[in-house]
């Protein structure tokens, strides 16, 4: 029994003492993607105030490839003392089921933070196509079944998962079109060579204005503030419908309590910074914030939609 007590006040010690040292050196945040992409601004956005809070250094290193399992793999081995963490994003929950035999699984190796923002998915069309809304596109998916085409990312991206859930729900047959990238999908749907596209919206938001594409439906729970005449696809004949990405901060599994709360309280503070929010909704990325166990439940439920998804449409990683 006096073990256990000792055991306990060692703790208890060990973290008065980590929340008046940590943090103590630079913070390393891991994007696992590419320098200027969506991921890569977002954190660069939101981690130079967290830095301003805490007192130290926030470094972005970028460490792409295998679809953001490099970098992932990377944090999750990574020393769980509040130094090194992870931007999460839709393509982290995606992977855990789409992945074979990763090295790496949430909960078990990852510790969440924060959620810093959502991205929700637009449906776009080209202007050639004879549907104005989403009611008009399924009537002409269901009057040419396999016919109307929709560009991703390629096989396995948030594009690619987003239209086979609108799919499932809907009960459509479209064609798959995958390209290797963001860029060459929207650069073709502008080109009218493929039908319609679901995407993150600052993706698409240059093409919608200038009239080169047609906003269709949104898949989130509420309209999006910087196109507030574009109807949620719940709305329009897919009840139920919510699809897009998200980005946010973990640690690896281990990283004391202290070091999260203080990393959550920092960002929270970041993202209510109005220079911040500004920033991230010109992106089409709205803050949010939230507990670690928010964040917790957030990647849970996106793991289990996309894993539904995954099984449903029989989707292999390329």
């Amino acid at each position: 029994m006096m073990q256990r007590l000792f055991i306990l006040l060692a703790l208890i010690a060990s973290h008065a003492a980590l929340a008046q040292t940590w943090p103590a050196k630079p913070v390393r945040v891991v994007v696992p993607f590419p320098p200027g992409g969506g991921t890569d601004i977002v954190a660069r956005t939101v981690t130079p105030k967290m830095a301003e809070i805490l007192g130290q250094p926030f470094v972005i290193e970028n460490r792409a490839g295998a679809g953001g399992n490099i970098g992932t793999e990377l944090v999750a081995k990574s020393p769980a003392d509040g130094y090194t963490l992870l931007v999460a994003s839709a393509s982290t929950a995606i992977n855990t089921t789409l992945v074979p035999n990763l090295s790496w699984t949430f909960p078990r190796d990852f510790a969440p933070v924060v959620l810093m923002v959502v991205n929700n998915h637009l449906l776009a069309a080209h202007p050639s196509v004879p549907a104005s809304n989403v009611r008009e596109l399924l009537a002409l998916a269901r009057a040419k079944p396999g016919q109307v085409t929709y560009a991703s990312y390629g096989s396995g991206s948030s594009a690619h998962l987003t239209a086979e859930l609108f799919k499932l729900m809907a009960g459509v047959d479209l064609l798959h079109v995958p390209y290797k990238g963001a860029a060459p999908a929207v650069n073709d749907l502008v080109g009218g060579q493929v039908n319609i596209i679901f995407a993150d919206v600052a993706a698409l938001l240059s093409h919608l204005k200038s009239g080169k594409l047609k906003a269709l439906g949104i898949g989130a729970a509420k309209r999006f503030e910087g196109l507030p005449d574009v109807p949620t696809i719940d709305q329009s004949g897919v009840p139920g419908f919510e699809a897009g990405g998200f980005l946010g901060l973990v640690a690896p599994a281990g990283t004391p309590p202290a070091a999260i709360q203080a990393l959550n309280a920092a960002a929270q503070k970041s993202l209510a910074l109005p220079e911040v929010r500004e920033r991230l909704l010109a992106l089409a990325s709205p803050p949010v914030g939230g507990t670690p166990e928010q964040f917790a439940s957030h990647i849970e439920r996106e793991i289990d939609k996309w894993a539904r998804v995954i099984r449903a449409a029989n989707i292999k990683p390329e």
